[in-house]
């Protein structure tokens, strides 16, 4: 009869614990599966995954060099001549490029970082150009076009 108070186990599917330290008949006596010295022979012995034995540690190895800004904020470049592309390419209402346009034409890639638009080639086209920065080049070659920039917080 199955009943719950009844089940057994399937033989082989429960191994027995080992005991250690009982005797040198037992195959786990004398030095209890610890081998013979060393740190993690003894009792208590513990020490941290990165702990090296003494050895100067990979992170004191390493040379240190330079200095990383915590407030350093982190653009995704767009020059010009890709701007002149994609008017060309696209029909744009009112002449404008806005960031949801950028997105949706696969011109940039990453939804979360802001957009910035360097001056690197020419633009022929009057355009209204929406992005998060601008570069001093950009932003003279875009008003000399005869466009206009709006910066999107």
């Amino acid at each position: 009869m199955n009943i719950l108070s009844n089940l057994k186990y399937a033989p082989g599917s429960i191994k027995r614990r080992k005991r250690v330290g009982r005797g040198v008949g037992s195959g786990h006596g004398k030095t209890s599966c610890r081998g013979s010295n060393g740190q993690k022979s003894r009792a208590g012995a513990k020490y941290r995954s990165w702990f090296e034995g003494g050895q100067m540690p990979l992170q004191r190895r390493v040379p240190k060099r330079g200095f990383t800004s915590p407030f350093r904020k982190e653009y995704q470049t767009l020059n010009l001549n890709t701007l002149e592309k994609l008017a060309s390419k696209i029909k744009l209402d009112d002449n404008k490029v806005t960031i949801e346009i950028l997105r949706n034409n696969k011109v940039v890639g990453n939804k979360n970082l802001p957009i910035k638009i360097l001056g690197d080639g020419e633009l022929r086209a009057k355009l209204v150009v929406e992005a998060n920065a601008f570069s001093k080049t950009a932003q003279e070659k875009i008003e000399a076009a005869g466009g206009k920039i709006i910066i999107v917080e």
